[in-house]
C-alpha cells in the first residue's frame, strides 16, 4: 500500500533523473556492479531507448562515510559509454550523498540545460513518497515519477500471504529506514 500505483502511460520528458543507489564498485574486477534497485538505471534506458526521454541525468555520488572515494555517477558513466548511450545525452551529477542533495545538485544541471524542462524522476517505488516530498520542493518544475523495482505483490491476497517467510524482515527494514527518512526529510527539506 505504500508503494505508488505504476502509470497508465510514460509522456514523453527532457530529463530522466534517476537517483543513485543501484551500483557500487565490483572490488574484484574493479569495474561496475548492479544491486536489487538497478531496475532505476534499466527502466531509464528502456524509456529513452524508445524515444520517451531526451536526457539521462545520472544522480549519484558516495554515501560512505569511511570510503567516498570511488562516485556512482562515475562508475555508471563509463558502463553508458559501453553501452552506446552517447556521452551528449547524458549528465552525471557525483557529489551527492543522499536524497535531497541529489535534488539540490541535479537542479543546478537542469537549471543550466534547460529550465523549464519536463522531468521525471526515476527510483524505487518505496522510495517515491520520499524522493516525491524532496524533488517537489526543489524543482522549479514538479516532475512526475517513476516507481522501479516494487517490493510490494500485485496479485490479490491469497493464503500464502499469511505464511511466514524469512525475506519478510527485509521489506520491513527498508520500509521503517524509508519511514524515518521521511519524517527526517520534512524537518530539513
Amino acid at each position: 500500500m505504500y508503494e505508488p500505483e505504476y502509470p497508465k502511460a510514460i509522456k514523453n520528458y527532457d530529463v530522466a533523473i534517476v537517483l543513485g543507489g543501484f551500483s557500487g564498485l565490483n572490488k574484484r574486477n574493479n569495474d561496475i556492479q548492479f544491486n536489487r534497485t538497478s531496475d532505476r538505471l534499466f527502466q531509464t534506458i528502456s524509456l529513452y531507448r524508445k524515444g520517451k526521454i531526451r536526457k539521462i541525468l545520472i544522480a549519484g555520488g558516495n554515501a560512505d562515510l569511511t570510503d567516498n572515494q570511488v562516485k556512482e555517477a562515475d562508475l555508471v558513466k563509463v558502463f553508458l559509454h559501453q553501452i552506446c548511450i552517447p556521452d551528449s545525452d547524458v549528465f552525471f551529477e557525483n557529489q551527492s550523498r543522499n536524497t535531497i542533495e541529489n535534488a539540490k545538485f541535479s537542479r543546478a544541471i537542469i537549471d543550466k540545460y534547460n529550465p523549464s524542462a519536463k522531468v521525471i524522476v526515476v527510483t524505487s517505488a518505496w522510495h517515491i513518497p520520499r524522493a516525491k516530498l524532496i524533488f517537489d520542493r526543489t524543482l522549479a518544475n514538479k516532475p512526475d515519477y517513476l516507481p522501479t523495482n516494487y517490493n510490494g505483490e500485485v496479485s490479490k491476497i491469497s493464503f500464502d500471504d499469511f505464511v511466514p517467510e524469512a525475506g519478510a524482515m527485509s521489506s520491513w527494514d527498508t520500509l521503517f529506514k524509508e519511514w524515518i527518512g521521511l519524517a527526517v526529510d520534512k524537518i530539513r527539506s
